[in-house]
This record gives C-alpha cells, sequence and structure tokens, in this order.
C-alpha cells in the first residue's frame, strides 16, 4: 500500500491547477422506484482549481457536458439527456463557480458557489477535502488531488419530472447526491 505524501506546504501548491478528466470523475445518485439506488457519471467536464495565499481567496471553476450522462443503462441515458431532465440539446453545459471557500481544518474547507443546470443557478455547498499530492510524476508534471461531496435537490433546478407509483412513492427521489474526486496538474 502507498503511503500518502506529507500535507505540502501553501507556497508548494499556490497557483492554478487543470482538471485531469482522465484521473478525475463526476459521479451522482439518486433514489429510484423508492427502494434501490441510480448511480451515474459525465464522461465529459474541464475546469481549474486556483490555490491562493491566503487559502480563503482560492477558487474552482467546473463545466460538465450534460451529453456525457452515464448510468449504465442506454434508455435511461437518453431520458436523463431528453427534455424531461437535462435537456441537454438545449442547455449542453452544467457548470459550478465558487464564490467563497471557508477552510475547516488544515486539509479540509467548505467550497461555496453557484451551480447552473438548465440555466438556473443556485448557491451550493461543497465539503471538500484534501487526497494527496505529487510534487514530480513520471511525466514531470506536479499533481493534487481532491474529494468533494454535497447534495442538491432536483426541484431547486426546475428537474421536476416524476410520475408515481401505484404502490405510493414517486419514481424518481428528489435528491441528488454528487461526488468528485479530482486530480489536477499544475499549469504551466
Amino acid at each position: 500500500m502507498t503511503e500518502l505524501a506529507t500535507t505540502p506546504k501553501l507556497d508548494e501548491v499556490v497557483g492554478t491547477w487543470e482538471i485531469d478528466p482522465a484521473h478525475s470523475s463526476v459521479e451522482f445518485s439518486a433514489r429510484h422506484m423508492m427502494i434501490s439506488t441510480v448511480r451515474g457519471r459525465f464522461d465529459e467536464f474541464a475546469g481549474t482549481v486556483t490555490i491562493a495565499d491566503p487559502v480563503e481567496d482560492s477558487s474552482a471553476e467546473v463545466v460538465i457536458r450534460t451529453s456525457s450522462v452515464s448510468s449504465h443503462d442506454d434508455k435511461r441515458d437518453e431520458h436523463l439527456r431528453s427534455g424531461d431532465f437535462l435537456d441537454a440539446e438545449r442547455y449542453p453545459e452544467m457548470t459550478f463557480r465558487s464564490t467563497a471557500v471557508r477552510p475547516t481544518s488544515d486539509t479540509t474547507a467548505t467550497l461555496v458557489g453557484d451551480l447552473t443546470v438548465r440555466d438556473v443557478t443556485r448557491p451550493v455547498e461543497l465539503d471538500v477535502a484534501f487526497v494527496d499530492w505529487m510534487p514530480k510524476d513520471l511525466f514531470d508534471k506536479t499533481r493534487i488531488a481532491f474529494r468533494a461531496t454535497t447534495s442538491i435537490k432536483r426541484k431547486d433546478f426546475d428537474l421536476t419530472w416524476n410520475m408515481g407509483i401505484e404502490t405510493g412513492g414517486v419514481l424518481v427521489g428528489d435528491r441528488v447526491d454528487i461526488a468528485l474526486e479530482v486530480t489536477a496538474t499544475k499549469a504551466s
């Protein structure tokens, strides 16, 4: 098992970092038919993380292609891309832009920002944790990794499509849990 690197000094990580989509993930989960959880991901996204001194001045921006949604079921993915949900043709991107960073420890923070889905923008808070860093990888790049989680309500973004179930309840839960694993390389 590989040991984690020591937590870097702030001056070692100050700067702009580009998210590496090949080593990162944007995933979600939601209740389905009241008894199961459907998990999915977005395969196309890009963004930057800027670490500042002081940390409170740091920021992040992410753009996600809505047509890249994948839940391992082609029929469901077509429905998620449709006007009932993401409406990928009219709204090809979802965006997140941070507005504040509140450190909660030496390695965790609350990242506050605006999430825009289908042209509806709402504030969200992500719990972010530093995972590790690599001062020099096999390709002479410096890498850093974070984990972030949040939950949103679909109805807050006008994602209200649903169906009642004959035995009670609804087909799709309102709460969506979001989990990001981000690896980024230092911009040159």
